[in-house]
């Protein structure tokens, strides 16, 4: 098992990295040219920007029972199918039975873009959304090494 960051725009890299070290898992940082992310002792991929760019690396790079950390719907539905696990920075596990609804809120939130409508952008982020994605985290791979 692995955790892998899907790590543009990603607030909580340190906090992976942290359990990570601590429950000695691997960790792979993935992130564009523009957003090139390094820590010590930490494997990171970075890529040349371009659509999907990144995402393509992490599911070339993610197997069965492999954590990643992103906010894209999209990936995060790919990742299911490879039975791996999907969190994003708030904490919510992506699962089967969430993700329909998440992407089709998705569709829907870009079809109002794209006929003229604003829609909200992400709130300031607070602390308790660091506390519930740790919280959220620990639980997973609680679980994952339950199964194992």
């Amino acid at each position: 098992m692995k955790i892998i960051v899907d790590a543009d725009a990603c607030p909580v890299t340190d906090i992976v990295l942290k359990i990570a070290k601590e429950q000695k898992i691997e960790c792979i940082i993935v992130c564009d040219n523009a957003h090139k992310i390094e820590r010590e002792n930490i494997e990171t991929v970075v890529v040349n920007q371009g659509a999907d760019a990144v995402d393509f690396v992490i599911i070339s790079k993610t197997n069965e029972s492999d954590i990643v950390v992103t906010q894209d719907y999209g990936l995060a539905s790919i990742i299911l199918s490879k039975n791996a696990y999907g969190i994003n920075q708030d904490g919510l596990i992506y699962n089967k039975y969430n993700i329909e609804s998440l992407l089709f809120s998705r569709h829907i939130s870009q079809k109002m873009r794209n006929s003229g409508k604003r829609t909200r952008g992400p709130r300031k982020r607070v602390v308790e959304q660091d506390k519930n994605f740790e919280q959220s985290l620990l639980q997973l791979l609680s679980k994952i090494n339950k199964n194992v």
